[in-house]
């Protein structure tokens, strides 16, 4: 139970006998026997005791109580990263004068009341974009473009590494299927026009509380994130390799590469297909892309200390 929730015994104890949190059954040796959800209860109960909650407030509450507490206890503190947010300035770079005059209307401005948001840098196009010289690193890339095709694509992606950065929306007229699912896996926001003031107002709030430094804690600082590195062919042959060095290694690390890559691109889709709850998916996209991309970087430990040869996926051009 202790090593399961992260409680110590002598805590486990003193939640029973002082507060009543738990009711376990004795086996013959007088042995606490608990269940799952007791183990659960544990958890989250310690979770929230170490942000401040009173054990007498919480002990008698059941899973759901106390998970829909934790719950709320994060959303306050996201809202209140967001406000903190909000009182610095965000910078944004805007490759089209079209869209820099809407995010610069009335509209838009009373969208982000209280935000100071700030347009560091507009070009005409990403030929222009190229050889600019920016005044700063922003915080969200904005480019809009008529066609979006191979060429695009390498353009947007040069011009995101070259000023590293992390957020990036993308707006296009017409353009391929497979350089429009390639930018949304990359971890841009793709989006074909044409989008109300609202809709875009919407597009650039997804962003706002994702934070680059902590998307990418673990990574080159500033530096995008990168795309999948193996195929889930490779991974499968990865994790049915027997090797007795490193137990299971490899087959575990392949199995966590590919579990975070396919809730990477379900975080990515539900931000591309909704505004619903689109900071939360933003976020979660960024932080399942980080740690994909930290296990990739396991996998080649493992597969260079084991000899095992990786085929790394081709990247669209």
């Amino acid at each position: 139970m202790a090593a399961l929730s992260g409680v110590p015994v002598s805590t486990l104890r003193v939640w029973e006998a002082r507060y009543g949190a738990f009711a376990p059954t004795k086996s013959q040796g007088r042995h606490r026997l608990y269940n799952d959800t007791d183990v659960l209860r544990a958890g989250l109960m310690r979770q929230l005791t170490e942000t401040g909650h009173a054990i007498s407030s919480i002990a008698q509450l059941d899973a759901p109580a106390l998970s829909a507490l934790l719950h709320q206890q994060r959303s306050a503190h996201l809202q209140r990263s967001a406000q903190t947010r909000a009182v610095q300035a965000v910078t944004l770079a805007v490759v089209d004068l079209t869209l820099a005059a809407r995010l610069q209307s009335q509209a838009f401005a009373q969208r982000f009341a209280g935000l100071a948001l700030r347009i560091s840098d507009t070009l005409d196009d990403l030929t222009q974009a190229r050889d600019h010289v920016f005044a700063e690193r922003p915080d969200i890339l904005l480019v809009r473009v008529n066609s979006l095709h191979m060429a695009t694509q390498a353009a947007i992606r040069r011009l995101a590494e070259q000023l590293r950065v992390v957020q990036v929306i993308v707006l296009y007229s017409f353009g391929q299927e497979a350089v429009v699912q390639a930018l949304k896996l990359s971890g841009m926001l793709v989006r074909r026009e044409p989008l109300t003031d609202g809709e875009l107002a919407d597009l650039v709030g997804a962003l706002l509380l994702v934070d680059p430094a902590e998307a990418s804690a673990q990574l080159q600082p500033g530096a995008m994130i990168p795309p999948r590195q193996y195929s889930d062919q490779t991974l499968a042959k990865v994790a049915g390799i027997s090797t007795d060095v490193l137990c299971e290694c490899p087959r575990h690390v392949a199995e966590l590469i590919t579990q975070l890559a396919s809730f990477e691109q379900y975080s990515q889709e539900c931000l591309n297909n909704s505004v619903h709850d689109a900071q939360l998916h933003a976020y979660l996209s960024a932080i399942s892309g980080s740690a994909r991309a930290l296990f990739e970087r396991a996998l080649e430990r493992v597969a260079q200390h084991e000899g095992i040869a990786l085929e790394v996926q081709a990247r669209p051009a």
